[in-house]
């Protein structure tokens, strides 16, 4: 909670209940709130009235709108409702994450290389999205990701302050010193998109080092301080063992004095910490990237599947049916055919009768013998053209000697059963001969079948051996010996927890610190991964 000033009262809203406070910032209070239909557990963010200038609800209202939009991108907080309450503020009515923030969480646990690169990877594709749909953030912090229930961080606060607060401090107002890039600090403070790819991975940095990127432990950590060392200090390495130094780039980059050094996009950054992903033999993490410009079928996975380009397609129920869904339509309700009774001559077209094809296309006139003309129109000329219709001809009376029609289907049967049994009986007698003689097939010698090849390299890698752990500085000090090293030897390792698979990093060296839990033993599972593939099986060393 903010210390600089008591929280303001919150609001009557229609159809919501109080329930407590659950924080507050420098320009609103958030609370929670229980809304009755549907009923729900809902976090309502309201401005403060003193922090309000003219025109403040125009623009409330358009950023409301875009956070809308945003919000069905899974690591951005959904917005339910936007309104002015009863005493002229605006709130915002968000979905309610019970869960601690990650500026909670850093400051009281370590957060693992492993989760760390997750979390900056869906983080990043919220910031794309945002990015693609023309929103800054401004504000990027450990505080502004949320955690919902399905453990994915959310991200908050998509610049409202910078929009909605007015005045000349409205810059100091929207933004947070430590996370802060170092052009806000010049003479004109300005940040684009690079403003928030600087702020992600000064997040990032602070999730693995515990500590905002130029905060000095036992040091003077007050604003100005901080001001001086991000325009003019080198960022220091994390100081975690288990971090890389490809790793340790990244967050460099990313952290560039000059934007220009820095990515060029929110979508690089992930696909560079997917890559350390990679690197440490840990899954990869899709980035989810919303784009209306690209529709649904145009979707090419460029890099593995790695980013998830979810497109945009919009069906107009009221536009002419073209194309494939006008011969759809055409072949599911044809027209109605002009066709006479079966074996009734029209008036008029009893000479031409028997020389209408029975196939004709429709609107092509019966075919006529010369010397014959019907009448006035066909009564079997069709209306619609292009499709095939079947007519029936009147019965015909044979002549005299002509074996009719009929009894010659009921022969055909007859006589193609006697042609099956002569082939039928021919055949087996040629399989008798060959199996009776000397060629039969099953006589034929075979070539003996080829070995199968063992593709798997042989030989077991040997475990570690000797994983002891102690007391020692920043936590519990693991360490373990590799009984049989090779070139290019590495250790996977992971701490365990009850009732949960082990997430696994890789390292270099034989030792790794972990901060225990406290009241609980502390175990950790060591293998050894050679370069070929193979790796040992997993041992475990614990320590009280």
């Amino acid at each position: 909670m903010n210390a600089r000033r008591p929280p303001s009262a919150p609001p009557e809203i229609p159809g919501f209940t109080h329930e407590q406070l659950l924080g507050s910032g420098g320009f609103a209070d958030v609370f929670l709130y229980e809304q009755r239909m549907p009923r729900r557990r809902v976090a309502i963010k309201v401005l403060l009235s003193e922090s309000l200038t003219e025109g403040a609800r125009e623009n409330f209202d358009a950023e409301a709108n875009l956070m809308a939009q945003l919000s069905t991108h899974p690591s951005i907080v959904t917005i339910y409702q936007a309104d002015i309450a009863a005493d002229g503020r605006p709130y915002l009515v968000m979905e309610y994450c019970s869960r601690p923030n990650l500026a909670a969480r850093y400051r009281r646990e370590k957060i693992s290389v492993a989760e760390a690169l997750r979390i900056g990877i869906q983080v990043a594709g919220a910031v794309e999205t945002a990015h693609r749909a023309g929103i800054l953030h401004r504000d990027i912090k450990p505080a502004n990701i949320l955690t919902t229930e399905y453990n994915r961080p959310a991200l908050t606060d998509f610049g409202i302050s910078v929009t909605v607060v007015g005045g000349g401090d409205e810059a100091a107002v929207g933004m947070s010193i430590p996370w802060s890039p170092p052009e806000v600090f010049g003479s004109t403070s300005k940040s684009g998109p690079g403003g928030d790819i600087y702020a992600l991975g000064a997040t990032v940095y602070t999730l693995l080092a515990g500590r905002s990127p130029f905060e000095v432990p036992g040091g003077a950590n007050g604003g100005l301080d901080l001001i001086n060392r991000i325009q003019q200090a080198p960022l220091a390495r994390t100081g975690r063992a288990d971090v890389p130094d490809s790793l340790e780039q990244i967050l460099a980059t990313a952290m560039a004095r000059r934007e220009a050094d820095r990515y060029s996009s929110a979508l690089e950054f992930a696909r560079a910490l997917q890559k350390a992903q990679l690197e440490l033999s840990l899954s990869v993490t899709p980035a989810d990237v919303l784009d209306d410009s690209l529709p649904s079928a145009a979707e090419e996975e460029e890099d593995d599947g790695n980013t998830r380009i979810r497109g945009i397609v919009t069906i107009d129920p009221t536009a002419p049916v073209t194309g494939t869904a006008r011969r759809a339509a055409a072949q599911a309700t044809p027209p109605r055919a002009q066709i006479p009774p079966v074996g009734v001559a029209p008036l008029g077209a009893a000479s031409a009768l028997g020389e209408v094809e029975q196939t004709q296309r429709r609107g092509q006139p019966p075919v006529v013998q010369p010397g014959r003309a019907a009448s006035g129109p066909s009564p079997f000329e069709l209306t619609s053209p292009g499709v095939e219709e079947t007519q029936h001809r009147a019965p015909v009376v044979p002549a005299a000697g002509v074996e009719p029609a009929e009894s010659r289907s009921r022969r055909l049967p007859l006589i193609i059963g006697a042609i099956s049994l002569v082939l039928l009986l021919a055949v087996g007698g040629i399989v008798f001969a060959l199996n009776a003689g000397a060629g039969s097939p099953a006589a034929v010698p075979t070539e003996e079948a080829a070995k199968p090849v063992d593709v798997i390299p042989a030989g077991r890698v040997q475990a570690p051996t000797d994983v002891v752990g102690a007391a020692g500085e920043g936590g519990i000090v693991f360490t373990w010996k590799n009984p049989d090293p090779q070139k290019g030897d590495v250790f996977q390792w992971g701490l365990l927890v009850p009732g949960a698979e082990p997430s696994l990093s890789s390292t270099s060296d034989a030792t790794v610190t972990v901060v225990p839990a406290e009241g609980q033993k502390t175990c950790i599972e060591v293998s050894v991964r050679r370069t070929d593939g193979r790796a040992s099986d997993p041992v475990t060393g614990c320590a009280p």
